[in-house]
């Protein structure tokens, strides 16, 4: 069997994902588009999303952003709405925590809006119940 010489496998084919710290510029909505949260990923590039305008809908990430943008449970997306379906969006962009906190502050989101807040239920002290065991020695 030959050797592998030189430089190879798959992460120099990959590439380097080094763009992290950079600033980008912030996205606003347009006509046809609308801020959402993401509730719940639904496999196959797909995603239940509760837009701002009250409207729960079924998004789609388009190519560009699959396997490249990962997208979870909670974070803020802005997404083109169809005109043909409107229970149906294309997520065109992710905005990160900092991004989406910017855009609170604007007023572009209404402020409930819960920034980095993935857990749908989290107890609070206090909330738990206490439980006492009595252990008999023997």
């Amino acid at each position: 069997m030959p050797k592998n010489k030189g430089k190879g496998g798959k992460t120099r084919r990959r590439g380097k994902n080094d763009d992290d710290g950079v600033k980008r510029e912030l996205m606003f909505k347009e006509d046809g588009q609308e801020y959402a949260q993401v509730v719940k990923m639904l496999g196959n590039g797909r995603l239940e999303a509760q837009c701002f305008d009250n409207t729960k809908r079924l998004a789609t990430i388009r190519g560009k952003m699959r396997k490249k943008v990962w997208i979870n449970q909670g974070d803020i997306i802005l997404v083109g709405l169809r005109e043909f379906e409107d229970e149906k969006c294309d997520v065109i962009h992710k905005f990160s925590a900092d991004e989406a906190r910017a855009l609170k502050q604007h007023g572009e989101l209404p402020d409930t809006t819960k920034i980095n807040e993935t857990d749908t239920f989290a107890p609070e002290e206090g909330d738990g119940v206490d439980f006492e065991f009595d252990v008999d020695e023997i």
